[in-house]
């Protein structure tokens, strides 16, 4: 057929597709748009009502002493292969066990595994990693720098560099939704997961399309599209919005201290520092960005499940979402009362578990849904 009759056959099909994306991003600036109003009038309430808070908020020149707690481990940055850029990681117990790999997510960094690094580094050489973009790992400007395989690549890098063929890998937030792909991607890496506060992506996004409230819960991925005017209001008032969201009564971090909290705070109040975070968000509506492993075809995955959510979590509908499309096998369906002592005593059954069911993939999982610790609604 000559080609000038395939481009006239092709071109209704390909102009629908670029007036749907049109719509699709103009659907997208127009919820950002809203939120930024939303989130201007927080941040200038809390600018009004603290007003020796300043404006902007500080940079903090000295960090704060948890930070450098010996006990948690020792500090040191991985070159990685593929990309050449430096990690930055807090490293405990090497010889001591398999390697367990610890991946952070928003707004937090490695600091947030400091009670897994000091449970478990007697039988695990622990590793926890400052994500690209995050606090002294290298964080490039260009928001391309964030797509799902340069991300996953940096976890295959970490692993192998750092001498080890699998891992165990524990993932919370935005590092549990590169775990479930990676886990999908490069299964011969990944040993046994935990993942807290995520579902795939695939899950999340067929819930929010059946389930509107998900995605007024998700407002703030909206106003993260949109270039400088998230970092500034989230530098409002010295970091109020962030401060509330991390010490949140319901959905922030229990018993946060004052000193704590300023080792979260620390990285982003660096020039520059709320960029790269902000960044993967800003890819997350890339139709390229989240390729979907589980396609029409359901992606089998040797799991044995835990299933844990917190008062706040999807309830049952998209969980077994969850195990219909990953064909998860015998899930199991509990309520915690304390989220830190089942996630360490979840954490301790994976090597029983692993024993006991020989050649599995993973073997101990459980979740709490979508953004239980760190929601952003202040």
């Amino acid at each position: 057929m000559p080609e000038l009759v395939v481009t006239a056959l092709l071109a209704p099909s390909r102009l629908t597709l670029k007036l749907l994306r049109a719509f699709m991003w103009s659907l997208v600036f127009s919820a950002a748009l809203v939120a930024a109003a939303v989130y201007g009038c927080i941040a200038l309430t809390h600018v009004m009502c603290q007003p020796r808070r300043g404006f902007l908020g500080r940079p903090r020149h000295t960090p704060p002493v948890c930070l450098s707690d010996p006990t948690l481990g020792e500090h040191c940055f991985l070159i990685l292969r593929s990309s050449g850029l430096r990690l930055h990681c807090v490293s405990a117990g090497r010889g001591k066990g398999p390697l367990m790999l610890f991946l952070h997510g928003f707004p937090e960094n490695w600091f947030s595994w400091r009670y897994q690094l000091r449970e478990f580094q007697s039988r695990f050489h622990v590793v926890a990693v400052d994500l690209r973009g995050y606090g002294p790992s290298d964080a490039p400007k260009d928001v391309d720098c964030y797509t799902i395989d340069l991300l996953m690549a940096d976890i295959q890098d970490v692993i192998l560099g750092l001498g080890y063929s699998k891992c165990i890998l524990v993932a919370h937030d935005w590092g549990a939704l590169l775990a479930w792909n990676f886990s999908i991607y490069y299964p011969s890496l990944v040993d046994r997961m935990v993942v807290v506060s995520a579902a795939p992506m695939s899950v999340y996004q067929d819930y929010s399309l059946h389930h509107i409230g998900q995605f007024f819960r998700s407002n703030y991925m909206f106003l993260f599209q949109l270039p400088w005017l998230p970092e500034k209001l989230l530098s409002m008032s010295d970091f109020q919005i962030l401060k509330t969201t991390l010490t949140h009564r319901k959905r922030g971090i229990p018993q946060l201290t004052p000193s704590e909290l300023e080792a979260f705070l620390y990285d982003f109040s660096q020039p520059g520092g709320l960029i790269g975070p902000l960044n993967y968000y800003r890819n997350i509506f890339s139709a390229s960005y989240w390729p979907n492993p589980l396609g029409s075809q359901k992606t089998r995955m040797s799991i044995d499940t835990v299933y844990r959510g917190g008062p706040d979590s999807i309830p049952g509908q998209g969980t077994r979402s969850i195990m219909t499309q990953l064909k998860i096998p015998h899930a199991e369906m509990k309520m915690p009362p304390d989220a830190t002592k089942t996630q360490h005593s979840q954490i301790k059954k994976l090597k029983k578990k692993k024993e006991r069911n020989g050649g599995a993939i993973i073997s101990n999982l459980f979740f709490f849904f979508f953004f239980y610790f760190f929601r952003f609604q202040p």
